[in-house]
């Protein structure tokens, strides 16, 4: 099957896309779909992360959002402004974090939910990180037992927890 684009070549990138129930194929040659890559196939907006974090900071920002590129405080290290901050969505440097930290802080509770990363621990190096995760949850289960009132359950939650601080103390302590 020759690339529906420029007749020419094979096609070996095979696009399906289908609207409210309408299906269509594109079948084009890798050379095409490098020239159209850029423009995207035809999914409008073009969604990057850079572009989605600019997007929270323009709403977090209210009055700040319409401020010229240049405009407002500047990061020390590399001089990047708050305005290139928020259109770009990027940071300059290392520093800009602790420098645009003000900004970030609720940026990041409405992203995640927290501004505290915890990611994921891989199941061979789980341990110790494991245990901590697992308290932590309990933690949290067990405050919304409490505010419940349901107390024989946050009682035994407590027990769990407490158990599980004391084995993680004794290991570090092995």
């Amino acid at each position: 099957m020759l690339c529906e684009r420029c007749g020419q070549r094979p096609a070996t990138v095979h696009i399906t896309e289908i609207t409210n129930g309408s299906k269509k194929e594109t079948h084009i040659c890798q050379a095409c779909a490098g020239e159209i890559q850029p423009q995207g196939f035809g999914f409008v907006p073009q969604l990057n992360l850079n572009n989605f974090l600019a997007g929270f900071l323009h709403e977090l920002g209210g009055a700040g959002s319409s401020q010229a590129v240049d405009t407002g405080e500047k990061c020390e290290q590399c001089g990047m402004a708050e305005g290139q901050f928020v259109k770009l969505g990027l940071m300059g440097c290392d520093s800009c974090y602790s420098h645009f930290e003000e900004r970030l802080l609720p940026l990041l509770r409405r992203i995640h939910g927290n501004i505290r990363h915890t990611g994921k621990v891989p199941e061979r190096t789980g341990g110790r990180a494991k245990v901590l995760k697992a308290i932590e949850s309990l933690k949290g289960q067990l405050q919304e037992v409490i505010s419940r009132e349901e107390f024989e359950q946050a009682a035994d939650l407590r027990d769990t927890i407490r158990q599980l601080e004391k084995n993680l103390d004794e290991g570090s302590e092995g």
